[in-house]
């Protein structure tokens, strides 16, 4: 019998991680056990604890690796042809339209419901976005495309939007969601940070729809 290929631990977890991947693109979240992702992988079942504490934790950190996969504040920062405000609204669009993470991040709202994962995942938005939020912020006021006195404090509250917005957390109907989204852009332009165009409001209300429609509106 042929012995198994020996793995480093970081190509063992990044095996499990791109396995769930495919599997919860394919099948989804809820339909997947831990013992398929690792007949994927080709692993025993106790490899997968030595990365993850359960598949909630492995959904988070498959959410976190996709993000960087695909950074759109990396995207934008770059392109001198467009102003802070525009790269903003780019971001936003380029976010809206990687297709694969937003059916990994519709999947994730349930997991949110656990404490640990929620604290977890505001703590790392925190570290990790309002950074982003506020370059990207100084950047247009600097311009003059961005005009507000609060810079920072919308670069706090911009990653907590996400998820005062889901219902999970906010249980909230379809409509109630659609309600709290033109609340947002309206406060968002009253702070001097007017966000809201037609093609945005459009694909939000598509996955408010879809995040509904999958029972994200449970308490």
């Amino acid at each position: 019998m042929a012995r198994p290929v020996k793995k480093a631990p970081e190509q063992w977890k990044q095996e499990i991680l791109n396995a769930a991947k495919q599997l919860f693109l394919s099948k989804g979240y809820e339909e997947t056990s831990v013992s398929d992702i690792m007949n994927l992988a080709g692993g025993a079942k106790g490899m997968f604890y030595r990365f993850f504490q359960s598949k909630e934790e492995l959904m988070h950190a498959l959410g976190n690796q996709m993000f960087f996969e695909n950074n759109p504040f990396e995207a934008v920062r770059k392109r001198e042809d467009l102003n802070g405000l525009e790269k903003i609204r780019t971001l936003l669009t380029l976010n809206q339209t990687d297709e694969k993470r937003n059916t990994i991040n519709q999947q994730a709202v349930a997991i949110l419901r656990d404490p640990h994962i929620l604290s977890s995942a505001i703590a790392e938005n925190r570290r990790v976005l309002t950074p982003l939020w506020l370059e990207l912020m100084e950047e247009g006021i600097r311009d003059g495309s961005v005009q507000t006195e609060y810079a920072r404090e919308l670069a706090e509250l911009l990653p907590l939007v996400n998820f005062w917005m889901l219902p999970s957390i906010f249980p909230a109907t379809e409509e109630e969601l659609l309600h709290k989204y033109h609340f947002v852009m309206e406060v968002l332009s009253h702070m001097g940070l007017p966000l809201y165009n037609e093609d945005s409001i459009s694909f939000t209300e598509k996955l408010i729809t879809d995040m509904t429609g999958k029972g994200g509106n449970a308490p």
